[in-house]
């Protein structure tokens, strides 16, 4: 299943989301806890998580991916070449893999055609998969999906256009627009399509078994739809939340403090995260969880406190020729923007001059120190300004 968290900031179903400021374990280890394995080693390097119904999928940072699991339909077998890859997702038995180039890589059951990506495979920047089908979010907004249609979860309501993020559950898809409204569509059971009111102001969405959750900008998470085990009753205080994702019949958040809280369906133990305040993102199988420590590459990273330089937003990322960073400024201060590779080089610099206490925005042209094209890829944005500084992940496409 989709069973993963987005942020408008991070609109990848590999879930870089990145919480608080935590360093103490930053070799990009998998945890994993209640009905799933570890995965196999070396376990490290890893920058992206997701789930099936029995096996799970991480993106290392070299491009490649891992599976491991249940391979009865060939869902841990990556397809040759495996390397290029800048995001990874999960259905109930297939995976997804997204290329830098912009095409989309699927391997596994493909009884509903959920493997066969429609044509023209081009111009994709984020992926997620469903139950038994799949969806794509293209550079332009628009969502395309394929495979198990049964419900109408292939069919996207119109206007399809403005989106940032998808998602997909068992029998439904999700998809969040740029103006933080949520759109769900499928199977219309325990009242699904009522997206809590306010339908603004999301920043992340996630869809399980028959239930959806959405995090708000305020950092408080919604969840609808089946609650028969509590699954959408998010613990108090519902506060400080950075990142969710959903299983089956149970949720997971990311706290702003690299911590994992769950709730719902517990028989194996899935909501019982480890005492580790050491994440960056979570992700969900049918019956296990998963929680994945930052991949230090050199450039701290995470949200500054309040009060300080802070970037909010990046839109779009995926970005494909330039993309516009919003960001708050606490006093009257030069700043300056750095572009680093994974590696930690410095590849790119633009002085913004000085800028006063407030909200500003800039575009950037996704273009290196040398004023040439960057390569597409995982790149990370770090603002500068006095004393202060913040930085967070940006994917180009090319």
């Amino acid at each position: 299943m989709s069973l993963k968290c987005m942020a408008l900031q991070v609109t990848l179903p590999l879930m870089m989301v990145l919480a608080g400021i935590c360093h103490a374990q930053t070799d990009g280890s998998i945890v994993c806890w209640g009905g799933c394995p570890p995965p196999p080693d070396p376990n490290q390097g890893f920058i992206g998580i997701d789930a099936g119904a029995s096996h799970r999928i991480g993106l290392k940072a070299d491009g490649s991916v891992v599976c491991w699991g249940q391979n009865n339909y060939g869902q841990c077998n990556v397809p040759s070449p495996n390397e290029d890859f800048i995001a990874a997702a999960s259905g109930e038995y297939h995976c997804l893999g997204l290329k830098a180039d912009g095409t989309i890589v699927c391997w596994g059951c493909n009884l509903h055609g959920e493997c066969a990506v429609p044509s023209p495979n081009e111009g994709f920047v984020a992926i997620a998969g469903g139950g038994q089908h799949s969806l794509g979010l293209k550079a332009d907004g628009t969502i395309v999906c394929w495979g198990q249609n049964s419900h109408g979860q292939c069919d996207v309501p119109s206007p399809n256009q403005d989106f940032v993020a998808i998602a997909g559950g068992e029998f439904n898809s999700i998809g969040l627009k740029a103006d933080g409204s949520i759109v769900v569509w499928g199977r219309d059971w325990y009242d699904i399509y009522e997206v809590p009111w306010p339908n603004s102001g999301f920043v992340a969405i996630a869809g399980g078994g028959s239930h959806c959750l959405g995090l708000r900008s305020s950092g408080c998470v919604e969840c609808w739809g089946l609650n028969v085990y509590g699954q959408c009753d998010v613990p108090s205080p519902n506060v400080d939340f950075t990142g969710i994702a959903a299983g089956r019949y149970f949720s997971l958040g990311l706290k702003e403090d690299c911590t994992i809280v769950g709730w719902g369906e517990n028989v194996w133990g899935q909501c019982e995260s480890p005492n580790d305040a050491h994440f960056v993102a979570v992700a969900c199988g049918y019956w296990g969880s998963l929680g994945l420590h930052e991949y230090q590459t050199g450039v701290e990273e995470g949200p500054s406190p309040q009060g300080a330089l802070q970037i909010t937003s990046i839109m779009p990322n995926p970005a494909v020729a330039s993309t516009y960073i919003i960001f708050e400024s606490p006093d009257l201060a030069d700043v300056t923007m750095e572009v680093y590779d994974v590696s930690g080089r410095l590849v790119g610099q633009q002085e913004l001059g000085p800028v006063t206490q407030g909200q500003h925005s800039f575009s950037w042209d996704c273009s290196s120190c040398a004023d040439e094209p960057l390569a597409s890829g995982v790149y990370i944005i770090r603002l500068l300004g006095g004393l202060q500084a913040d930085a967070t992940r940006v994917v180009l496409l090319r």
